[in-house]
């Protein structure tokens, strides 16, 4: 599996029962603590393994680093948050690459494995399925109000252990009750990434806009002006692919929002929701699959 199907990470079969995962995700930090910054980094490369059904086995370290403007012991702590998310995903750290660059970047190339029949692609959406969402939207904006110095602690708490939970429980209810497709909810935002998910399964994605879950304070925030870079270009490339029927201007927005270490969106068949539910009780249906029409949308926002 590569590029083809728009999933999370590419799939190597190495024999019938058994499959290589490869991903690498690697960005500047939205956080200033660089412990913290260390373990959210970590935690979203890990999602895209489990996002395609897999555990992860091992991490290589990818950095930039400022050398002359930051001291030392900021890296070391970086990549102590890394290491120990790494270890919490049971996967080890082999190595990894670095150079000196003007701006603070960190992130993971990280390699696990799955069965290739037990894989979670894009690709498998079948019409009918409840498509459940397992953690809140609006950490774009919640982590841009905190650069801005506008994010309370109690918020801020809220945010980042969010961002630094992995979804490794939300992964294994998939497969445990038959589903064989998911994504992870990250810079492209839910919309974004249910587009993936429509243009690969061949179906349309209908999102009810009044059932999306949001962290405490998003709103707020988006109404004192908080907006991202990342939304206004998810939101460009989404304008002519999505069937707006929504009215909201926030919950356009918060569809857009990119996400950091986001929840998984995962496509169940109805008869086993509450089995999904009961086993990740912080999942909420927010949509559903249904068959294409010719020349319809294969994104709709009601």
């Amino acid at each position: 599996m590569g590029r083809e199907t728009f999933d999370d990470a590419g799939v190597f079969a190495l024999s019938d029962d058994a499959a290589l995962i490869q991903t690498v995700d690697f960005f500047a930090p939205i956080v200033d603590d660089p412990y913290l910054f260390g373990q959210i980094a970590a935690a979203n490369a890990l999602s895209d393994i489990y996002a395609m059904g897999g555990e992860p086995l091992t991490a290589l370290n990818i950095v930039g680093f400022p050398v002359g403007k930051l001291p030392m012991e900021v890296l070391t702590d970086i990549l102590r948050g890394g290491q120990d998310k790494v270890h919490e995903a049971g996967a080890l750290v082999v190595g990894g690459h670095s150079i000196i660059d003007e701006e603070l970047k960190f992130g993971l190339s990280v390699t696990g494995r799955a069965h290739p029949k037990r894989i979670l692609s894009n690709a498998n959406a079948v019409v009918g399925d409840i498509l459940l969402l397992t953690k809140p939207l609006g950490t774009g904006i919640l982590a841009t109000a905190g650069k801005q110095g506008e994010l309370g602690t109690e918020a801020a708490d809220r945010l980042y252990a969010s961002m630094c939970l992995l979804n490794a429980g939300a992964s294994r209810a998939a497969l445990a009750v038959g589903s064989r497709c998911a994504t992870d909810i990250t810079g492209f935002g839910l919309l974004g990434h249910a587009h993936n998910i429509a243009e690969a399964s061949r179906v349309t994605i209908v999102i009810h806009a009044d059932r999306l879950p949001a962290f405490p304070g998003t709103e707020d925030a988006w109404r004192r002006g908080v907006r991202t870079g990342g939304a206004e270009r998810n939101a460009a490339f989404l304008e002519s692919r999505v069937d707006w029927r929504a009215t909201s201007a926030f919950a356009r927005d918060l569809a857009i929002d990119p996400q950091t270490s986001g929840g998984m969106l995962v496509a169940v068949a109805p008869p086993r929701v509450e089995e999904y539910l009961s086993l990740v009780p912080s999942a909420v249906a927010i949509g559903e699959v249904v068959a294409r029409a010719a020349g319809s949308h294969g994104l709709v926002l009601a």
